[in-house]
């Protein structure tokens, strides 16, 4: 039975050389609950001893719809405060162009107020990674650019990205862009595989993107599926889980791992051990029968 490679131990951030963990650790959620920077540091200190190096934050984290905006990086920049030598055993990518309650602005003038805000919440000089995320319709491709290429310019961010685009709005930026765009983080999971045949991660591949995943276990619906898809879906997972040993959830981060596009899952979970757990979906093997599997419930029909 034909086996699909594991994936590696690390992985280049589309062209930029920036060598980074196979799975990313997101924070959403960092801010919630009162966590201090004492039990942020945990986490961070859990991700990293983990393997798991790649850091993704964004401005809006924290925010909850009447205040918190930023709050999770400046719990982050607070961590990074009093261990500074921390930033060097991480890649930290972050992401701005939300501005509630506009919704949208990637106006010249913000961008470059949200890039400098990030650094100064995150108490960093420069970004490995700084994405916008999400479209403003209203905002010239060509103009929004122009300010990305100046951040890259300044050293204020080393490579660029974008979150929720469409293909066309990738190529749109894509063509203006002196400094090419390095990665791209849609949602995809076992329950949204929209991706794998609408062209997104084809266009990822043709431009050397490196696709990130956001909500790779559909949103916590992986864990208590309720509906019959999202049923079959799991009972597929845990066909492969159980027999390698490994949890439901590191089933689902390993067989994104396993398509050609280089997937990086984001682990969204703020819990230490659920965090660290992640790093064992580099041991699991899939083959092309039961990858296909897992697709064929999530499509809940039978390939063409």
């Amino acid at each position: 039975m034909s086996e699909l490679p594991l994936p590696p131990a690390t992985r280049i951030l589309g062209n930029s050389g920036i060598e980074v963990s196979p799975i990313a650790w997101g924070m959403w959620r960092l801010a919630e609950n009162g966590r201090t920077a004492a039990d942020a540091t945990r986490l961070v200190h859990a991700a990293l001893d983990a393997g798991i190096a790649f850091l993704d934050t964004a401005d809006i984290y924290g925010f909850n719809g009447s205040g918190g905006f930023g709050d999770a990086e400046a719990l982050l920049g607070a961590v990074l405060a009093a261990e500074p030598a921390l930033r060097s055993r991480m890649v930290l990518a972050t992401k701005g162009g939300i501005l509630p309650p506009l919704p949208y602005d990637q106006s010249a003038d913000y961008l470059r107020k949200a890039i400098d805000d990030s650094l100064r919440r995150l108490k960093v000089d420069s970004v490995d990674l700084w994405q916008i995320h999400r479209p403003d319709i209203l905002a010239h491709p060509q103009e929004v650019a122009r300010v990305l290429d100046d951040a890259v310019a300044s050293g204020k961010v080393k490579t660029l990205g974008v979150s929720n685009f469409t293909i066309g709005q990738i190529a749109a930026l894509q063509h203006f862009l002196g400094h090419k765009l390095v990665a791209t983080q849609p949602e995809i999971s076992p329950l949204r595989i929209d991706c794998f045949a609408n062209g997104e991660l084809d266009q990822a591949m043709m431009l050397g993107l490196t696709p990130l995943a956001w909500s790779p276990l559909g949103g916590g619906r992986l864990a208590a599926p309720e509906a019959p898809r999202d049923k079959a879906v799991a009972a597929a997972l845990d066909a492969v889980a159980a027999a390698q040993g490994v949890s439901r959830s590191v089933a689902a981060y390993s067989w994104l791992m396993a398509h050609p596009a280089g997937i990086i899952p984001i682990i969204g979970s703020q819990n230490a051990e659920r965090i660290a757990e992640g790093a064992e979906a580099l041991k699991v093997r899939w083959t092309r029968t039961d990858w296909y599997a897992v697709l064929v419930a999530a499509r809940g029909e039978r390939l063409p």
